[in-house]
Order: C-alpha cells, then sequence, then structure tokens
C-alpha cells in the first residue's frame, strides 16, 4: 500500500499541488460570489489525479477545501468530498478512463455519484439542505414541493453534480491537452493521459463540451431564478 501511494508523489507533484490549490480556490470563490448551479472547484484536484494518481488527487482535494477553509468557512465540512472527487478520478485515470473525450464524460459522471453520495450527509447533517452554492435554489424548491430533507439534497446533487463534474473533468483535460508531451512525462503517471487520437481534436471537442455544459448551466440558473 505505502508503495502505491509513494509513486503519486514525486517532485513535479509537489509543485503542480500548490497550484492546482490556487486554481481551485479562486475559480471555486468566483463561482460561489455568481451563485451559480454548479461549483468548478476540483478543476486542480481532478487534473493532480489524472496525472499524478488517485492519493495525490485524495491530498489535493482535501487541502483544498482546508486552506480555503481559512478565508470561506463554508468550504472546510467539504474537505472529504473534495478528497473522494480526486481519489475517484486518479481511479478512472489509472483504469483509462482519461485518454479520450467520452472517457472523460464517464470519468465525470463517476466522480459525480461519488460527490454527490458523500455530500449529502455533510449538506443535511451541518447545513439541513440549504447550503450557500447556487445549487440550492433547486434544494429549495424541491423541499416546497414537500420532499423530505434527504431526497431533497440527493436529487439536486443528481441534477447538478453530472453538469459541473463533467465540466471540471473536461476542463482538466483541455488543460492536459495543452501541455507537451515532454512535460507531461516528468509526472508520476503520464500513461494516464496519453490520448487515443488527435490531441488536437480532442482538444476542440473537449471545448465545445465545456461551453455546451456551462450554457446548460446558465440556462439552468435562469430557470430557477426566474430570470
Amino acid at each position: 500500500m505505502f508503495e502505491k501511494i509513494k509513486k503519486d508523489f514525486n517532485t513535479m507533484t509537489w509543485v503542480l499541488i500548490p497550484v492546482a490549490i490556487i486554481i481551485n480556490i479562486i475559480v471555486g470563490q468566483i463561482v460561489a460570489v455568481l451563485k451559480l448551479p454548479v461549483f468548478l472547484d476540483s478543476v486542480g484536484t481532478m487534473l493532480v489525479g489524472a496525472i499524478c494518481g488517485p492519493w495525490a488527487g485524495a491530498l489535493t482535494g482535501a487541502l483544498s477545501n482546508t486552506i480555503w477553509g481559512l478565508g470561506n468557512p463554508d468550504a472546510l465540512p467539504w474537505w472529504p468530498v473534495a478528497a473522494a472527487i480526486g481519489y475517484m478520478t486518479g481511479r478512472m485515470a489509472n483504469w483509462g478512463f482519461f485518454k479520450s473525450w467520452w472517457k472523460v464524460v464517464v470519468t465525470g459522471f463517476v466522480v459525480a455519484l461519488t460527490a454527490a453520495i458523500t455530500s449529502t450527509p455533510i449538506a443535511v447533517w451541518i447545513y439541513g439542505g440549504i447550503t450557500a452554492s447556487g445549487s440550492s435554489f433547486i434544494t429549495a424548491y424541491l423541499l416546497q414541493t414537500g420532499q423530505g430533507v434527504i431526497q431533497a439534497v440527493l436529487s439536486t446533487s443528481f441534477i447538478t453534480e453530472p453538469v459541473d463534474k463533467i465540466t471540471t473533468a473536461m476542463l482538466a483535460f483541455a488543460i492536459v491537452q495543452g501541455l507537451s508531451n515532454r512535460f507531461l512525462a516528468r509526472f508520476p503517471r503520464p500513461e494516464n493521459i496519453s490520448t487515443e487520437q488527435s490531441s488536437r481534436n480532442e482538444l476542440y471537442i473537449a471545448i465545445g463540451v465545456i461551453v455546451v455544459l456551462l450554457l446548460f448551466a446558465a440556462f439552468m440558473l435562469r430557470l430557477i431564478t426566474g430570470g
């Protein structure tokens, strides 16, 4: 077990983790201020998980929310969810699901299910179902329809998490596609992200999917808020 964990960490991993944390916090804070029905605060975590491994991804996620929580207390309770996101991304990448755009979509969906399951107890027990995120608009609406708190939170997660995590995974994938193979070879698991098709085509497709998903999220926000 120790050797498996150790494999995720080399000099480049330790260089990338602080950069990934900064990306997570900046993007997450912007999304929180705008009250968007997505999070997008795991781009750096999923990037580390994909090219460094599951344990490095888990550490990045946990540290991101812990450090972010020093300035934004609402971020701190979610560190187990962030760690699970990083770990599952790394596992999916190890299994070959970060090599083409459609496999990244599968990765995002699996990570979304993981995040939904791990985040529901926190949302219910700590926040009573209504958190500081924009997705709480959906939860509040579902509660008004007569659903219980747990059911409403789970329903919200299964609506918003796939959009968020697939978008996030695609953003991480797009970043990878923009880096040179020589640079990526310096990380612990470059074989996880060796594309099966033209990297330029994969990049264009990833950007297209990101745009579609973000437009869908914006539509959801307008629909929910009546804007």
